[in-house]
């Protein structure tokens, strides 16, 4: 089968690979879409402190059923479906505790362990979710959207909270609408104007382009320097971070998306002083993604427009390329296999 392999960091091709092994209690799925994460493009560059090689990269994706034996849960071959991608051991204390989504062991398909950049993949059963009548398409965005969505459910967030959200990707984007549906007023800031042009049409009150105006100015203007009630850092840059340190309000909350591997030097004390709460956000749970088609399928969400582009298989090396050169026209990236 067709592969896309990083051997090491800023060495992708497209390959090929046996079949995967079924083993008992696992379906054959045959690979229909894979969305090109943020971390993907991490492993890509060697800026994925998780990632090791070489490396089948891909966690978001859609798949059709090809074999599956009998099951509880009604899957058949045929079924659209995606998956939860987040493998926990079942024996760590997180997973004692039911925090599977920050298991001490956590492997990812795509950075601890082979992902879904191939034809086919072999999936347990109880990790495969029911499509639900959407789209391939729509379903290699649904894990995107569940980690934003799992990140703005670690603090609780009141319709009358100004939340901002530092940065516009997709993940900022789905954290918008996330937060969006929490009934917060909403604010997005980037330094790309294409992205803080679809951050209006997925409904932020308001953007900032902080190629153009400082942070700090735009957060006296918005809050009157009260500062947000809940700051979302959704880069995983040190600058960033520290931007949602000083643009938080006293008493508010931090939420922490983006992942990065340089360290971060900064006095502590503030954090303190502000009495800051600072929330980390790993993965999602199942639940996440049932919600999630749930609301895609009802039509209040059209993900769709979150695509940008739709590379086949051998033009991977092109799709990942236009990623690490983005200027901010290209939002998700989705290749066909």
């Amino acid at each position: 089968m067709k592969t896309i392999l990083i051997n090491q960091p800023g060495e992708i091709k497209v390959t090929d690979t046996p079949m995967p092994e079924v083993k008992p209690g696992e379906a054959l799925l045959r690979i229909r879409y894979c969305g090109i994460c943020g971390a993907d493009v991490a492993s890509y560059t060697g800026n994925q402190p998780f990632t090791t090689y070489p490396r089948i990269p891909g966690h978001e994706f859609s798949a059709e059923i090809v074999e599956i034996p009998e099951n509880k849960y009604g899957l058949k071959a045929g079924d659209v479906v995606t998956a939860n991608p987040y493998f926990n051991c079942g024996a760590c204390y997180s997973c004692e505790r039911g925090f599977v989504n920050c298991c001490t062991d956590n492997q990812t398909m795509g950075v601890q362990r082979d992902g879904s950049f191939c034809e086919y993949v072999a999936m347990p059963i109880e990790r495969i979710i029911p499509g639900m009548g959407l789209s391939a398409k729509e379903l290699a965005l649904i894990e995107p959207f569940a980690i934003s969505y799992h990140a703005l459910s670690r603090c609780h967030i009141e319709p009358t909270d100004k939340v901002l959200v530092v940065g516009a990707g997709p993940i900022g984007l789905f954290a918008l609408i996330s937060a969006k549906l929490r009934g917060a007023t909403v604010y997005v800031s980037d330094m790309l104007a294409g992205r803080l042009e679809t951050a209006l049409e997925y409904g932020a009150d308001g953007v900032i382009d902080v190629s153009k105006k400082d942070l700090m100015e735009a957060m006296e203007e918005i809050t009157g320097g009260k500062g947000f009630d809940v700051c979302v850092e959704a880069c995983g840059l040190s600058n960033t971070f520290l931007n949602c340190i000083d643009a938080v309000a006293f008493a508010g909350n931090i939420i922490l998306i983006g992942n990065g591997k340089k360290e971060t030097t900064f006095l502590h004390s503030i954090l303190l002083k502000k009495e800051v709460n600072m929330f980390g956000s790993r993965n999602a749970y199942t639940k996440d993604f049932k919600a999630l088609i749930q609301l895609v399928a009802s039509g209040k969400v059209d993900v769709l427009k979150m695509v940008s582009e739709v590379y086949s298989v051998d033009e991977a090396d092109k799709a990942f390329e236009a990623l690490v050169h983005n200027d901010g026209t290209l939002k998700k990236v989705l290749i066909e296999m």
